[in-house]
């Protein structure tokens, strides 16, 4: 029963399926009205500002069946295509601008189709307006003609503007551009160009107006937003003249001349007048009123005045002519006029220019000769010069001037009339100078004022200039510097000197003289300045190096001149550097180095700047020495007396080596000394001041500084105890004497005195070392050596009868001597002498503090 019932659905299944596939039924769009963005498109309006590439509308269909769809769209053939659809999804985009003032309505073909079938509508697309388009005005240009007596408030032009959108974007309004300066006004609505009330048009003011219209839509929406477009036009406004203006004369005031030579109808003046209205003249005639006495006619038409008469029959200089200008108008009738007056003069004839006249007439040239430098205010009586001119009046006035160097000389007087005596007077005497130039020359100019032809005439002045003695011979320079070698032959050239006087003759012939406390060794050449040594002259840079003195340039008549010499003497090097002695005794520590010395007596660097180097020595490699400054010490390597005696293989330290001091001159010279080096060690001294002594060893300033410090606590201490025993004795009514209790000191006790050896030092180190002086007398040395540095004892214990605040007074003393620069003979017996006068005063002083200590023991 089952299987039956299965059977008979399947049936009826397959009954409707072939029912249903025997019919097929087209696709068909949805008609969702106009106002719908989907559907087929029917009554479908779009802004023309719509932007290219906006989806505008959507396709939208079906098929009975369901089978799928497909959209189209078409336009008519030659028409431009606006839209493209997607065919699937039928979405309608804009390809084309839209312009609905040029396309309002466009036609479409819209087609769906199931693939069988195809159904096509045609349908209309309506551009909407947007406010995209400006007035524009008709009839351009606007160019008007407008009478100047138009009325106030009169209508003289419509302007007309159209826009081509629709609404109020197509409404268009107007007003013009900088109103408030305008003659002119214009209505909002209807365009209509008045004359504003109250404002008068004036050709001869301004003949034509330029006026800006601006026409303006109502403004509308164009892509989104609200706009208002406007649109300019120039109307040009000419102003036509009318006869409301009288003549005018041009070029007043007039004036005339009637010559000497003049004749009858001869032209004397043109006058010119013209029409104020000069957009629309008159012609203008012309008529003489009164002041012309019968003698002078004019021309009614062209304005010339002519003489009527002979000149000679004038009773007049001077004529003032009253002359009138009328329009002549349309029926040769006179209307409005102008009046001038015209000035004629009766003139001499300007025929004569004017002329320079000496002794014997007319002349051109004039020359005078006299010495140079006058006072100023002179005046130059050589010249005898008269000008002149024959005309009369204001013909015969003229104006002198002189022309040449600036302001030397000037001309009086500056201003003639007809006839006048020239004066020329010094105004700057210095112009006038021989040494500038012998000869001055300039030019006369005499040159009418006020006449049109401006006659001149010229002269020529020429001054002949005689020298005097007025200028000093001057040296080039104030000071000269000259360089000579030392040891050049007397007569030797060093300088050459020039002084210029520009005088002429024998007044500029300069002598020279030489004077001065450095002269005596230098001559000069009395005529041409050459300074030399004199012939028995040495020069000698190590005795004096610089010199200086005072020359002289002198002219005949003792005009003079100074100037100042300086010579410098340049070093040579003939000097070769010396030793103090050619063998020389050392005693070396070891770790602290020895000196020599060798002195050169050249003046300076580098003749004078010595270098030291070993030349031999035994044993050879064991010491080194300082180039500059001379210093000997052993090799870094040896530090102790055992390596010393190692390297010479005897007990006896004393070595020998060949020193050489070479200058650096050129030629450079040298000397040799033999050195011998007793070498020996430091002996390391104790006690607190030993150790103090020891650490200020590298910088002994700080041992005088702490020795500073004590003697100044010292000296406070003793100003104190003093200011303190006068106050109290100043306070006493009553003087007591003094107790004084002698108390002599045994013979064995010792005084409290601290000996300071005076020993000069070469190297910090030196403080510290101890020589044995027996085993120096021993190895015999040429000389005695200096007593070796002890190290400083304690004082001591003071007695019990003594107060503790008691010590010995000691006076310090300095000794020096202050020598000359002499021989090695001599340096040496000035250092034996040196070291005897040393000892004397150390004798002495060790006495002194003796006999003071003793004084001190015996007072309380």
């Amino acid at each position: 029963m089952k299987t039956e019932k299965k059977s008979n659905a399947l049936l009826f299944l397959l009954l409707i399926h072939s029912t249903f596939g025997q019919s097929d039924y087209a696709p068909y769009f949805y008609d969702n009205g106009p106002s719908s963005t989907d559907g087929n498109m029917a009554l479908f309006s779009i802004s023309e500002d719509t932007p290219v590439g906006t989806q505008v509308y959507i396709l939208n269909g079906t098929d009975p069946e369901g089978d799928p769809v497909r959209y189209g769209l078409a336009f008519e053939k030659g028409s431009k295509e606006y839209f493209r659809v997607d065919s699937k999804s039928g979405n309608v985009t804009l390809i084309q601008e839209l312009d609905r003032e040029t396309q309002d309505e466009i036609s479409v073909h819209v087609s769906i189709t199931d693939g069988r079938n195809k159904v096509v509508e045609t349908i209309r697309v309506f551009v909407t307006d947007a406010n995209d388009e400006p007035p524009e005005f008709q009839h351009l240009p606007f160019n008007i003609n407008v009478p100047e007596d138009t009325a106030p408030g009169s209508s003289i032009y419509r302007v007309q503007a159209v826009d081509k959108d629709m609404g109020s974007g197509g409404s268009v309004s107007y007003y013009l551009q900088n109103s408030a300066f305008s003659k002119f006004a214009i209505d909002g609505h209807s365009g209509i160009l008045r004359v504003k009330p109250g404002e008068f048009l004036d050709y001869e003011t301004t003949p034509t107006h330029f006026v800006m219209v601006v026409a303006k839509d109502g403004g509308g929406k164009y892509k989104g937003k609200h706009q208002v477009l406007t649109s300019t036009a120039t109307v040009t406004i000419n102003v036509v003249d009318a006869q409301d203006m009288p003549p005018y004369f041009v070029g007043t005031p007039y004036f005339g001349y009637v010559y000497e030579v003049s004749v009858p109808g001869s032209e004397i003046f043109t006058v010119y007048a013209r029409d104020g209205d000069q957009g629309n003249p008159n012609p203008i005639h012309y008529s003489i009123l009164n002041g012309s006495d019968g003698v002078f006619d004019i021309n009614s038409t062209s304005g010339c005045i002519t003489l009527t008469t002979h000149p000679s029959l004038l009773r007049n200089e001077l004529y003032e002519i009253k002359v009138k200008a009328s329009e002549v108008g349309p029926t040769d009738r006179l209307q409005d006029f102008d009046l001038t007056t015209v000035t004629v003069r009766v003139v001499d004839l300007n025929n004569h220019p004017p002329t320079f006249y000496g002794e014997n007439g007319p002349q051109n040239k004039f020359e005078v000769t006299m010495y140079e430098h006058p006072p100023a205010g002179e005046i130059l009586r050589g010249f005898k010069i008269t000008v002149n001119d024959s005309d009369q009046g204001a013909n015969a006035k003229f104006k002198l001037r002189l022309v040449g160097p600036s302001r030397v000389l000037r001309v009086v007087p500056q201003t003639v009339l007809n006839e006048a005596q020239v004066t020329i007077i010094v105004e700057d005497a210095s112009g006038i100078d021989y040494e500038k130039g012998p000869r001055l020359s300039f030019k006369l100019l005499a040159v009418e004022i006020d006449t049109p032809e401006r006659f001149s005439a010229t002269a020529d002045i020429v001054i002949n200039l005689l020298d005097t003695n007025d200028n000093i011979p001057k040296f080039t320079s104030e000071y000269y510097i000259a360089r000579v070698p030392e040891n050049s032959p007397g007569g030797s050239s060093v300088v050459s000197v020039t002084a210029n006087d520009p005088d002429s003759g024998p007044w500029g012939e300069v002598k020279y003289t030489i004077y001065g406390s450095g002269s005596d060794l230098f001559t000069i050449h009395p005529s041409s300045g050459l300074i030399s040594t004199q012939p028995w002259t040495t020069l000698d840079a190590e005795v004096r190096s610089k010199y200086n003195f005072y020359i002289k340039a002198e002219d005949s008549e003792g005009h003079y001149s100074l100037a100042e010499v300086f010579v410098n003497i340049l070093d040579m090097n003939d000097h070769s550097p010396e030793f103090n002695e050619e063998l020389l005794e050392k005693t070396m520590i070891i770790g602290a180095p020895v000196r020599v010395e060798a002195v050169d007596e050249d003046a300076e660097s580098p003749n004078n700047v010595i270098e030291y180097s070993i030349m031999t020595a035994d044993p050879d490699n064991a010491f080194d020495i300082n180039s500059d400054t001379g210093d000997i010490r052993l090799k870094p390597y040896i530090k102790s007396m055992e390596i010393v005696q190692n390297i010479t293989k005897q007990k006896e330290c004393r070595w020998s080596l060949v020193v050489q001091a070479r200058d650096r001159g050129s030629p450079s010279f040298s000397t040799t000394a033999v050195v011998n080096i007793d070498i020996t060690e430091a002996t390391p001294l104790k006690g607190p001041m030993a150790a103090f002594l020891m650490k200020s060893r590298d910088n002994p300033m700080r041992a005088l500084g702490v020795v500073a410090v004590v003697i100044s606590i010292l000296v406070g201490v003793t100003v104190l105890i003093s200011t303190a025993v006068y106050m109290r004795n100043s306070k006493s009514n009553r003087i007591t004497p003094a107790r004084r209790i002698i108390k002599r000191r045994p013979r064995g006790q010792q005084s409290w005195t601290f000996r300071l050896p005076i020993i000069k030092f070469n190297d910090p180190a030196d403080r510290f070392r101890i020589c044995d002086p027996e085993t120096n007398a021993q190895q015999g040395s040429p000389r005695p050596k200096p007593p070796p540095p002890s190290a400083p004892c304690l004082p001591p214990p003071p007695p019990s009868n003594t107060r503790p605040s008691d010590r010995p007074w000691s006076v310090p003393t300095i000794s020096g001597a202050l020598a000359s620069k002499g021989s090695k003979k001599a340096k040496s017996n000035r250092r034996k002498e040196g070291n005897m006068s040393s000892a004397l005063v150390s004798e002495l002083k060790m006495k002194l503090e003796q006999k003071i200590h003793e004084n001190n023991q015996g007072y309380y």
